[in-house]
């Protein structure tokens, strides 16, 4: 939305409609913005990545969460994204500024935008109980503007679950394969699509997982080429990651 503005703002010096001093009023250009003494925001993040900057809800108050998503809701920011927060706090925060709020992901946005939905990431997870990270891979990638389809619970314990899905599989531009355990599926999947494969260990297992240590060492050290991995359930970072592989993708295709 901000990029588009700003094209907009220059077509208009282009065509003499508005001078170049009256489009730096308009466009408001300074990068940063104070948020009382505990925060600095970036401004000018949606114009480098196509996203604003990311509200990271673990160590910061309701308060603090309020106040930052206030201050770029009033700058015209939108799909303000509010990750790792809990349901306490999302109620807190609700009662100062209205929100959307997904617990499963643990992702607010306040001032949505519907945007429109390209190419397509599969968001693969092996396990049910891998679902609050891959729901984080899959709402980020919804809110940078990606088609994203699920295919939930088709671990390795019962490999035929996941090849019954391959078809969906082929289909995709990327795959964010997120497991706890021993993280085998990344492998798996792999050696089976084309496409590139983000892994996402998880810190679901038991004891001699070491918190997800034991999945990620795992995708680490994957046999299958071309899979890249992200750290312990780092769902956000993963759907990032694949949004700007798909957006590539489509890039590509337009040449």
């Amino acid at each position: 939305m901000q990029q588009e503005m700003i094209f907009q703002l220059l077509k208009q010096i282009e065509d003499g409609k508005i001078t170049a001093q009256e489009a730096m009023a308009d466009i408001q250009m300074q990068p940063e913005m104070l948020v009382g003494n505990y925060a600095d925001i970036d401004m000018h993040r949606a114009l480098r990545q196509g996203m604003p900057e990311v509200i990271y809800g673990e160590g910061k108050t309701a308060g603090q969460i309020a106040g930052i998503a206030s201050a770029m809701e009033k700058r015209g920011v939108t799909n303000i994204m509010v990750t790792r927060l809990s349901q306490e706090k999302a109620d807190q925060v609700a009662q100062e500024i209205a929100l959307d709020y997904d617990p499963v992901s643990r992702i607010a946005v306040v001032n949505r935008q519907e945007t429109e939905a390209e190419g397509k990431i599969v968001v693969l997870a092996a396990g049910t109980s891998d679902l609050p990270v891959a729901e984080e891979a899959a709402v980020t990638a919804q809110l940078y503007g990606n088609r994203v389809e699920r295919v939930y619970d088709v671990g390795v314990a019962g490999l035929h679950r996941l090849l019954h899905r391959l078809p969906v599989l082929e289909d995709a531009n990327v795959i964010v394969a997120v497991a706890g355990m021993e993280g085998a599926i990344v492998s798996v999947v792999g050696g089976l699509v084309a496409c590139p494969v983000i892994g996402v260990p998880t810190s679901v297992g038991y004891g001699a997982n070491f918190g997800g240590a034991a999945a990620l060492l795992s995708m680490l050290n994957s046999c299958a080429s071309g899979v890249s991995v992200v750290n312990i359930d780092n769902g956000f970072g993963a759907g990032v990651l694949a949004s700007k592989i798909n957006k590539q993708s489509k890039h590509r295709s337009q040449d």
